[in-house]
């Protein structure tokens, strides 16, 4: 080694001797040769010691580092106000605006003020607003860079809010979802068990939150379905049960809409068919039906290419070669099967984690398997626990590598494990993953308040349902296996 160093040096030395009289080079064999040199390597950089005092005794040390960036999560681009079942706090004469810590609730609802609030007081709460308003008339709308914002800051017609996954953490209860065992008579356990599940109810409806592996439409070999037992459980001082409006899949979870009269039933039945055939001459009822949506959550493998867009992919039923299983496919043009419109609104939430993405699907059109068709189909990402349009994906993806980049900082993603949690629920690290859709937001018409003039019995509202809001809005939280999945991905960089 110091023969090697010698050698280094006397080359050095000559080459230095060898360019003294050409000046006009002298600075790149300079830079070549402090480049190439093993003699003085670059100095570290040099990071001031702090002090630190542990068991009384003070000592120099490194300062620690600052907290990991955690995996942001994008709110949907702000609609402007009122919001649909929001009422207005302001008085008359004053201008009305949401802050941005009602808006996060808004969207949140159900997760604790104060979780959201030490996120605001923490620093996390991010927000890239818009450049300016002619910028709508673009393609592509123009963004401000993401700042940090306040709670009580004002929010804008477009501004995107970013906030941590960790935001919608929820804790996880070790039992299982109990399923009812599915008698058409059930017993009184049963009866709680399904009064539970109820999140709103009024003198026209009634809104659900349905686990997962539970049939809604039942059959003869099926008598545990959803209407049956809503029949029996659910009917309360009513003579007939509930009927449904609406349908999930078996292992479809998150919100169901059942009619407690046969008149709120037929309503809602067209307007989740045709919303044109819903309409009458009221005007706030056309308005209420307009602002109806509905908007699932799903983990998709891999990611869309483009974080949000609209899929028009009509849909035709075929059938397989046993003659007797249905199938759902993107219809061609040059088939002779018939063919349904269907469009799907998507956004994806934030980065890809452990190969997976949070995918939001707001359907404008109602059609059967249409968002597992057009998500495995149309995007090439089907959703985690669908074997009927993704097994292919499925067999591939458990071999996949595990390394994930963020794509702002280009450092890798930690998959995060809490200690005492069991994976095995169905969750994405579990051998058979559970279906993870989920039906989390309803925004429908108040059909109550409107009811009498739909059927032409009263031109005019009382005065007690005239103060009653147009629109209702509903959030149903995630069943475990989401859950689960969803604190796991809550991961942070490296």
């Amino acid at each position: 080694m110091k023969h090697y160093c010698k050698a280094a040096l006397k080359l050095s030395i000559q080459m230095l001797n060898h360019v003294s009289n050409n000046n006009n080079s002298c600075t790149w064999l300079l830079f070549v040769v402090r480049h190439y040199s093993r003699i003085q390597p670059p100095r570290p950089v040099s990071v001031e010691p702090v002090i630190r005092v542990s068991n009384n005794i003070a000592r120099l040390d490194a300062p620690k580092e600052g907290p990991k960036p955690r995996q942001l999560l994008s709110l949907p681009p702000f609609p402007g106000h009122p919001l649909p079942a929001k009422s207005s706090n302001s008085g008359p004469g004053q201008r009305d605006y949401v802050t941005a810590v009602n808006w996060i609730k808004y969207y949140f609802k159900g997760t604790w003020g104060s979780v959201i609030e030490s996120h605001f007081r923490e620093g996390l709460v991010q927000m890239e607003g818009v450049v300016g308003a002619d910028s709508y008339t673009q393609k592509e709308t123009l963004m401000k860079p993401m700042r940090k914002i306040r709670p009580n800051e004002v929010m804008e017609h477009g501004a995107r809010v970013h906030v941590p996954v960790s935001i919608a953490e929820t804790r996880i209860s070790k039992r299982y979802d109990a399923i009812p065992c599915g008698t058409l008579y059930p017993n009184a356990d049963e009866i709680k068990y399904l009064q539970r599940l109820v999140i709103y109810k009024d003198s026209a409806i009634i809104v659900l939150n349905k686990p997962p592996k539970l049939p809604v439409k039942g059959s003869l070999p099926v008598h545990n379905s959803m209407d049956a037992l809503a029949a029996a459980a659910l009917s309360y001082d009513y003579d007939e049960g509930p009927k449904l409006v609406h349908r999930l899949d078996r292992e479809t979870s998150g919100i169901l809409l059942l009619g407690r009269t046969k008149d709120s039933a037929s309503h809602l039945q067209w307007l989740f068919t045709n919303i044109n055939n819903a309409k009458s001459s009221c005007k706030a009822w056309n308005d209420a039906c307009e602002a109806t949506y509905q908007r699932y959550w799903a983990l998709v493998i891999g990611t869309p290419k483009e974080k949000e867009g609209v899929i028009h992919a009509p849909l035709s039923k075929v059938l397989l070669n046993d003659g007797k299983t249905e199938r759902i496919i993107l219809a061609h043009h040059s088939s002779v099967e018939p063919r349904q419109e269907a469009v799907t609104e998507y956004r994806v939430l934030g980065p890809k984690i452990n190969g997976c993405s949070w995918v939001e699907l707001r359907p404008l059109t109602y059609r059967k398997h249409q968002l597992r068709v057009h998500c495995a189909e149309a995007l090439g990402t089907p959703i985690v626990g669908d074997y009927k349009y993704g097994w292919f994906v499925h067999s591939r993806w458990k071999q996949m590598p595990r390394i994930d980049i963020e794509p702002t900082t280009g450092k890798p993603y930690k998959l995060r494990r809490p200690e005492g949690l069991d994976v095995q629920k169905g969750s994405v690290l579990s051998k058979v993953p559970l279906l993870h859709l989920h039906c989390r937001e309803l925004v429908l018409p108040n059909i109550a308040k409107f009811l009498q003039v739909l059927n032409n019995s009263s031109e005019e509202l009382h005065g007690s349902l005239s103060q009653q809001p147009d629109v209702l809005r509903f959030v149903a939280t995630m069943p475990s296996h989401m859950r689960i999945s969803w604190n796991l991905m809550s991961s942070y960089l490296v």
